[in-house]
């Protein structure tokens, strides 16, 4: 079997309802689309929803499986109820939590506004304590034994310049989801997370390394296993995670990076840009996200 193939056997997730933040895109999607072959039903969620959409409907025609939409922005806590409520509705009840949804930028900190430091900290932060919090209070006053996955990253541990609004709020996503984990073990919740290294989506990976940047620093030239991963390599461990076969582990990351992280900060590498570099590269980011997608 190829690490690129499903790792779980048929039916692993069934009768069980997922939603997945920042579904409708990159990893969120290759991660539902799994939980739906797997025979869960699967809740997408983000702000954009023709993306959600057009998701919903190519997932449900190649998956056969039961798939809702709600468009959301995390921020809001209204919502968030409304998601929840949703996905009760459709379906009974909800069993696990994907938070996917980010932002980043990469950039010299003292160039970034604070808007832009708020966006990104209260996207993937505040977010996903929303989120959390909103079901830890349906599963407890419930009696449901839930499952929250936390999409992190390596440098929620290590730290790395020039993406310190992602590395602040990601940390305290970490630090959250061992915290929650010891208080919330007694509900039969556990919350565990992975710190992924590069895995490439279109849209999101165009915004975040223009073509310049991406070529200069090819991140398959600093992981040990020369390459960067497969969008199911994830899809595997988040299934694996967010069912009971992992349910004797709670208030863990694994980190996933093919060995990244044993040669530093994730984005460290960037000292080497020039400030005329930072320019060009900015004006490619912008000229990116106006043709492209927000973050989720």
């Amino acid at each position: 079997m190829a690490y690129n193939e499903g790792m779980l056997r048929d039916g692993a997730l069934e009768n069980r309802t997922i939603i997945v933040t920042g579904g409708g895109t990159g990893l969120g999607k290759s991660m539902a689309a799994y939980f739906l072959r797997l025979g869960a039903n699967v809740v997408i969620c983000s702000r954009k929803e023709d993306v959600l959409q057009k998701t919903a409907s190519e997932l449900s025609q190649s998956t056969g499986g039961k798939i809702l939409y709600v468009a959301c922005d995390v921020r809001k806590t209204e919502q968030i109820e409304n998601v929840i409520a949703k996905a009760v509705e459709a379906f009974g009840q909800v069993d696990g939590l994907v938070n996917n949804s980010a932002g980043n930028f990469i950039s010299p900190t003292e160039r970034l506004s604070y808007k832009a430091v708020d966006t990104v900290v209260d996207i993937v932060l505040r977010g996903t304590y929303y989120f959390t919090l909103a079901l830890g209070k349906y599963w407890i006053e419930n009696h449901i034994k839930g499952s929250v996955l936390n999409i992190v990253t390596t440098y929620a541990t290590t730290g790395s310049g020039w993406v310190v609004p992602s590395a602040m709020a990601k940390a305290g996503v970490l630090t959250m989801t061992k915290s929650l984990a010891f208080e919330w073990g007694r509900h039969g919740i556990r919350l565990n997370a992975i710190a992924p290294g590069p895995f490439p989506t279109k849209g999101a990976w165009d915004r975040l390394f223009p073509e310049e940047l991406a070529t200069k620093f090819a991140f398959e030239n600093r992981i040990p296993l020369a390459r960067t991963g497969e969008h199911q390599e994830l899809a595997n461990l988040a299934a694996y995670l967010i069912s009971d076969f992992s349910a004797y582990m709670t208030g863990e990351v694994i980190t996933l990076d093919g060995g990244e992280v044993l040669a530093g900060g994730q984005f460290n590498f960037l000292k080497e840009i020039t400030d005329n570099q930072w320019d060009a590269i900015e004006e490619q980011i912008k000229s990116a996200t106006r043709g492209g997608k927000s973050p989720e």
